[in-house]
């Protein structure tokens, strides 16, 4: 699985299961979850969605259903391990923030 590999170096991740697909979870929380055989919907702020589709559209995208949610399709056929490691990366570090008092 590409995106076991991806999030292999990554400490507290484990393979789970959301909405009867693969996924992978950092705590309770998840990181990441297949959608089907070409698309992972990766956890990601808001505000980090816009710039994401417009510098590479060809990776990223949402439909309707993910609007104001803070997930983002991922196209796996076109994105390299590489970006594909540092998206899981900045997923787990998302799941794992410390909320600040008064803050979401």
């Amino acid at each position: 699985m590409r995106l076991r590999k991806a999030a292999a170096a990554f400490p507290g991740v484990v393979e789970s299961t959301s909405y009867g697909t693969p996924s992978l979870k950092v705590g309770k929380k998840s990181i990441c979850r297949v959608k089907d055989p070409r698309t992972v919907v990766v956890m990601c702020p808001l505000e980090e969605k816009p710039a994401l589709m417009e510098a590479a559209p060809d990776i990223y995208f949402e439909t309707d259903h993910y609007k104001g949610w803070p997930a983002i399709l991922v196209r796996l056929d076109a994105i390299s391990d590489r970006e594909l490691t540092h998206r899981l990366e900045c997923a787990v570090r998302f799941q794992t923030r410390k909320k600040r008092p008064g803050r979401g």
